[in-house]
């Protein structure tokens, strides 16, 4: 039986050109060979991490969608697991009708000056008279 899953892959921005590709369409082989159904691949881009992995500051996003059974699954993670390049991925079954998209972008670093306090207007008044 066809599940929906979706993986969230993570990959090394120090990748040679055109490996990034090697890897997804080696991904949608092992899925299609399996009579899965391959759904879509959205490219999320480079983002910075929260934390280094591996001493890497960035990392390059994709999501698969695709359909298959719990065994290709199982393969498709063992693979992604010794691939190298391959940071991190996560597989989870898909819900229908959702279409996430990639987060926000992240926001502005602030500007490095400080901006100037505002001040409240002074008294010009005294009280005797």
């Amino acid at each position: 039986m066809l599940v929906a899953y979706e993986i969230l892959l993570m990959l090394d921005v120090d990748l040679p050109e055109g490996r990034e590709d090697e890897i997804i369409k080696r991904a949608r082989e092992l899925v299609e060979n399996a009579k899965g159904k391959w759904v879509g691949h959205n490219v999320w881009g480079r983002r910075r991490l929260a934390y280094e992995i591996n001493h890497k500051g960035e990392g390059s996003y994709h999501l698969l969608n695709f359909d298959a059974d719990a065994e290709t699954l199982a393969e498709l993670s063992r693979i992604l697991r010794i691939t190298d390049g391959v940071i991190r991925h996560l597989a989870v079954r898909r819900i229908e009708g959702g279409a996430p998209g990639p987060p926000p972008p992240e926001p502005e670093p602030p500007s490095q000056s400080v901006p100037e306090p505002a001040y409240a207007e002074t008294n010009t008044r005294s009280e005797e008279e």
